[in-house]
């Protein structure tokens, strides 16, 4: 049984080769056989027959392990690559988008698109050290890498920043359903204000939500049947998108709620020219976010009425921005970007899988999302400019209380993070299920404890805790540090044997582990400067 539980584990790693392998397999076989059928048939051989595994085994690369073990970490991958796309795209894809353009407002147009660039790029070198660690660690489990390059204070490590941030993925999700699905229910039944109703009840409303869609789309047993919900989720902010890149079209600049923020007025004359060539666009303001000139009528004059020169500034776009805010903006976008906890289980989805074809998966969800951030955060700033505030759907309720096409946003905004929940559910369970129940067979009674538990924990913290979004600005810069920066370039130094310790490809990952630690431990300190100036709840805080 050991040398048959050996060859499967080379069967996982060895005989899905990829184009760029130096080993070749053809010795073994004499007709062509896909890879999945090459990894079946390979269990059977005879241990003489079975040169591959012998020699992978000598070099030390991995441990004999139980059947049991290997059976529930490996299985056929049988996810198409548009699928796995889809999904990896919908992961990376989170409540950040709406949150881009207030990051763009606090560094610039020019400071913003090269560091949402140079993030991008280094999620992508981080995603090619993991897969190469996976490669030739041995697993498609990001724990158990930990354990092989680290033991169990690795696995620890993998396990705890996996849970911390899809935890605080998830939460920031059913934020938004707790703050706008109430919105969207008020729209519906015409209300001027939230009236108290139990339906108008964001506590309640999540509650129902995660029992009535999330908890379901949950207990699917593989991910790849997410998919078709991935690419609806990925409609719903495409069209988001083109919401927003509309409204640029269409409404003026400045808005009358500028003047709220700003404490002034302006000379009703010079608005109300700003606004005759677009009349539709001042039809949808609300009274009550009307600035005063504008409601005092036409040739109104106002005590300290603005300058032009300053009605110019606040509709004149900034390329380079530095202030308190700046410091916030590179863990918004590293967090926006982390996608490594998912790589792992779509890799293993993957149909007809090797290393450069789901590179190829996460080169085109990386840059496809790029470009969705890069246009919403620069439509959404020039839109409302340093007015702009951390979520853009809120800023947008300013100017419109009652708009059809607001609305839609809202829903769809609302049907795309409630289908991405699911998918960042999974491998928090998975991880748990690693940790906790390794080796133990399948069972849909502990897959569906451990989903509502999860989901349960994720509720009580939207419900009760007030301040959640400060334990996230925590949580995010240093989970999202060592998944992106610090574990791919460890277990990369670490596990991979065949590349030397002084080429280029070793020390380029040390200084990206280099990097990974000197971000973690300047933005952590900055945020703890931050809360200590502007204490969690107070006025002052973020």
């Amino acid at each position: 049984m050991p040398g048959v539980v050996d060859r499967m584990e080379l069967s996982k790693v060895s005989m899905v080769t990829d184009d760029d392998s130096a080993d070749s397999l053809d010795d073994g076989y004499t007709e062509p056989v896909d890879a999945e059928k090459a990894t079946l048939d390979s269990q059977f051989l005879d241990d003489n027959e079975d040169a591959e595994s012998q020699k992978f085994l000598s070099n030390g690369m991995m441990k004999k392990k139980k059947y049991e073990e290997y059976h529930e970490e490996y299985h056929p991958g049988h996810t198409s690559f548009g699928m796995s796309v889809f999904n990896l795209s919908n992961a990376i894809m989170g409540s950040g988008i709406l949150g881009l353009s207030f990051a763009m407002a606090n560094t610039g147009i020019v400071l913003f698109t090269f560091l949402l660039i140079a993030v991008a790029i280094l999620s992508l070198y981080s995603v090619h050290l993991l897969l190469m660690t996976a490669k030739e660690g041995g697993s498609l489990i990001y724990e158990k890498l930990g354990e092989r390059a680290f033991g169990w204070p690795g696995k620890m490590a993998a396990f705890g920043s996996i849970i911390m941030q899809n935890i605080g993925a998830m939460s920031s999700y059913l934020f938004i359903v707790k703050y706008e699905l109430p919105e969207v229910i008020r729209t519906f039944l015409a209300l001027e204000e939230n009236s108290g109703e139990w339906y108008l009840n964001g506590n309640y409303l999540v509650i129902f939500v995660s029992i009535g869609v999330i908890l379901p789309l949950s207990l699917l047993k593989n991910l790849g049947y997410l998919g078709y919900t991935s690419g609806f989720s990925l409609s719903c902010m495409v069209f988001f998108l083109g919401v927003v890149i509309y409204k640029k079209t269409q409404l003026p600049c400045p808005l009358p709620f500028f003047f709220h923020n700003a404490n002034v007025s302006a000379n009703a004359s010079e608005m109300m020219g700003l606004y005759q060539h677009n009349s539709s666009a001042l039809a949808g303001f609300s009274r009550a976010d009307m600035s005063p000139a504008l409601l005092s009528g036409p040739g109104a004059q106002q005590p300290g009425a603005v300058p032009h020169a300053d009605l110019e500034e606040m509709c004149t776009p900034k390329y380079f921005v530095f202030n308190s805010q700046t410091a916030y903006t590179i863990p918004i976008l590293a967090f926006a970007f982390v996608c490594h906890p998912e790589v792992l289980p779509i890799y293993s989805e993957l149909k007809d899988r090797t290393r450069r074809r789901m590179q190829n998966v996460s080169n085109l969800s990386i840059l496809t999302m790029l470009l969705m951030y890069m246009m919403s955060a620069l439509f959404g700033y020039l839109t409302f400019y340093d007015n702009v505030e951390a979520e853009l759907l809120h800023t947008f309720t300013k100017v419109y209380k009652f708009d059809t096409m607001l609305l839609l946003v809202r829903l769809a905004v609302l049907t795309a993070v409630t289908l991405t929940v699911p998918i960042v559910l999974f491998p928090i369970r998975s991880s748990i299920t690693t940790l906790l129940f390794s080796g133990r067979d399948f069972s849909w009674t502990r897959h569906m404890l451990i989903a509502a538990a999860i989901l349960a924990f994720n509720n009580m913290l939207v419900i009760f805790v007030p301040t959640i979004r400060d334990i996230f600005g925590f949580i995010g810069s240093s989970a999202a540090t060592m998944l992106i920066f610090i574990l791919p370039a460890a277990f990369y130094l670490r596990l991979v044997k065949s590349v030397p310790l002084r080429s280029p490809q070793k020390i380029g990952a040390a200084v990206f582990l280099v990097v990974g630690v000197v971000f973690m431990i300047g933005s952590l300190s900055l945020i703890v400067l931050d809360w200590i100036h502007n204490p969690p709840g107070s006025s002052g805080g973020h």
